[in-house]
């Protein structure tokens, strides 16, 4: 009976936290996650993926940690005073139904302090924080600065 009873608790918390907090795991999928390799001499790098939003609503990308670098910010390029220029931002809004792409010239991560060296073909981890207080975990994969 006392078994019953903790189930039957376990199953009613799990629904009524489903019903206060979506998941954002199941919400919003992540595609083609990478961190590029820095350039020789330099530690900041890039990452780049895309965000399919699968829900009715807007989801917000407040944040993104990781254990492998000391700061993680949200950037953007943009256009001023005539010159392309790279300026962090407070978040990357993704329509409902919606793709945002992450990727060079526009939306992207820029990863400071890393605590170790890159290693092309190696993997970094992730942590997305969202603005309905859900985190993601993803893995990137280190991939080389393509040369035009």
């Amino acid at each position: 009976m006392k078994k019953l009873s903790l189930a039957l608790i376990w199953v009613a918390s799990a629904t009524l936290l489903q019903l206060l907090y979506p998941t954002v795991a199941l919400a919003v999928e992540i595609e083609n996650a990478t961190v590029r390799l820095p350039l020789p001499g330099k530690s900041v790098s890039a990452g780049y993926f895309s965000i399919r939003n699968t829900t009715e609503q807007e989801q917000r990308l407040i944040a993104v940690t990781s254990p492998q670098f000391g700061l993680i910010e949200l950037h953007r390029h943009a256009m001023k005073d005539g010159m392309m220029q790279m300026m962090a931002v407070e978040q990357i809004s993704v329509p409902a139904a919606q793709v945002v792409h992450l990727q060079p010239g526009g939306l992207h991560l820029m990863l400071f302090r890393p605590v170790a060296p890159l290693t092309l073909g190696g993997q970094v981890e992730l942590n997305l924080q969202w603005a309905n207080g859900r985190s993601q975990q993803v893995v990137a994969t280190v991939t080389r600065i393509p040369i035009k």
